[in-house]
């Protein structure tokens, strides 16, 4: 008989889309205040492969990558994606969003991101929230799926993903 064993805590990471830069400042004091220290935040980068949020938040967006010093069980995702649906709500102006915030985990294997839109190749969990590899590491890393969104394709986003990993991969090895 196989043994069950729980699963190892996993790293929090936190994707924003904006225009201006007050929002992800706002948010990560918020999420910050929830979540502990961040220990990794990447530099500001152009998204532009979709068009999807510009009626929403203007043209010229951005991105950004944060992770957390502080791991979390893979388990409380869904309830991380309703707080930060609740974030982006609290940080809205006229009704529309002034940000997008996605959180995901990564752990050895895999990048996961959590999403209110469940589709072919997602998983739902809990809560009207459903998971999606879109990530998953070989060959020493990152590697795309067919699915994968095209801005997680590129080799900024994989060099994002594969620093945190290796951030991850030292704070499991005092643990």
């Amino acid at each position: 008989m196989v043994r069950i064993k729980k699963h190892r805590p996993v790293k929090l990471i936190i994707g924003f889309i904006f225009q201006n830069e007050s929002g992800p400042d706002k948010a990560k004091g918020i999420l910050k205040s929830r979540f502990g220290k961040i220990d990794f935040e990447s530099q500001t980068l152009a998204f532009q492969h979709t068009n999807y949020y510009e009626a929403e938040f203007g043209k010229n967006l951005k991105r950004k990558f944060i992770s957390f010093e502080k791991l979390i069980l893979p388990q409380n995702l869904p309830k991380i994606k309703i707080r930060t649906n609740i974030i982006e709500e609290k940080l809205s102006r006229g009704g529309l969003r002034s940000i997008n915030i996605d959180p995901g985990y990564l752990d050895m294997a895999k990048l996961i991101l959590a999403s209110n839109k469940d589709y072919k190749h997602r998983i739902y969990l809990n809560e009207g929230i459903c998971a999606e590899i879109t990530l998953f590491y070989q060959n020493k890393s990152f590697t795309p799926w067919e699915w994968t969104y095209p801005d997680y394709r590129t080799a900024d986003y994989i060099a994002i993903f594969n620093h945190i990993r290796e951030i991850y991969a030292q704070q499991i090895k005092t643990k």
